[in-house]
């Protein structure tokens, strides 16, 4: 997708051991219009692609909830004081991408993606009998681990020049890269709440080996039935082989089971994958004197 601004993704780590700062909550108005300004197919009329993304942005909402809840169980418990400013931080930035990504929803809808069952009532009642059996350990563990993901993921959007330059809704693209931004910015604070609050380290591990069994096939089978609903797609089986092969196989993707699995490894920490010199580049590229999204801030 074509993001709007010159500046080049940062591939560099800064020196391990930085101090973590304090994820800052930044309001913002996205401005999405009648749709998308490239068409349905806003990935490079990618259409495998732009289900993806829109499929990714769907389920945010919900998932971002889940998150929020689950720390908010723990917060009467924290005594240090920057734990719980980062706790706010967490939640506020949590909020607030659930709140534009609903916004982009809407219209990811009215253009056609069928992702309005991810924010659903019925979505809702399970992902809380869920979480209710989890318990509150167990669910606060899923959240650490799901923030892994969502770093991993996030570092590549940020750090690949390749998926950058991919032609497409620049204001999408805006969203996603500040989305990525605080993913970063965030990507511990879960993890050092289920520490803080004695979470056992066997636990937080099998929970990341369950979701490393069942993430992708809930991606691929979602991926699927959107495409299925999707009357254009059906018609088009030979172009949804190769865009779905070009998906899976680029800059995504490829070798994130490696990044993924480091979780696994006894005494990991979120920030031992040092992502320093990235935040500062964004921070920069988004929202710095000539920031891309200085004019979004509200």
């Amino acid at each position: 997708m074509a993001n709007g601004h010159s500046g080049k993704a940062a591939v560099a780590a800064a020196p391990a051991g930085a101090k973590p700062s304090y994820p800052k909550t930044r309001r913002l108005r996205f401005n999405f219009g009648e749709g998308a300004a490239s068409g349905k197919y806003f990935v490079d009329d990618d259409i495998v692609f732009s289900h993806f993304v829109a499929g990714l942005s769907g389920g945010f909402p919900p998932g971002e909830e889940g998150f929020i809840r689950s720390v908010r169980h723990f917060t009467d418990q924290i005594s240090d004081p920057v734990l719980k400013k980062r706790v706010a931080g967490f939640i506020g930035q949590e909020s607030t991408h659930g709140q534009e990504h609903r916004r982009l929803n809407d219209k990811l809808v009215a253009m056609g993606y069928p992702i309005a069952w991810w924010d659903s009532e019925p979505m809702e009642k399970r992902l809380l009998w869920l979480e209710r059996r989890l318990g509150r350990y167990g669910h606060l563990a899923l959240t650490a681990a799901a923030e892994h993901y969502t770093a991993v993921l996030a570092q590549r959007i940020l750090s690949s020049d390749e998926l950058q330059e991919i032609p497409g809704d620049a204001e999408v693209w805006n969203l996603l890269n500040w989305h990525a931004l605080e993913e970063l910015e965030h990507k511990s604070v879960a993890f050092d709440v289920y520490r803080a609050m004695g979470g056992s380290e066997r636990v937080r591990i099998e929970v990341m080996a369950v979701l490393g069994v069942v993430a992708l096939p809930i991606v691929v089978t979602a991926l699927a039935v959107s495409l299925a609903r999707d009357p254009n797609a059906r018609r088009q089986p030979l172009r949804l082989v190769r865009e779905a092969h070009a998906l899976f196989r680029g800059p995504i993707f490829k070798g994130a089971a490696r990044e993924l699995a480091k979780y696994l490894r006894p005494g990991f920490h979120p920030d031992d994958i040092d992502t320093g010199r990235i935040l500062d580049q964004w921070r920069r590229e988004l929202f710095g004197a000539d920031g891309v999204l200085v004019d979004h801030l509200k």
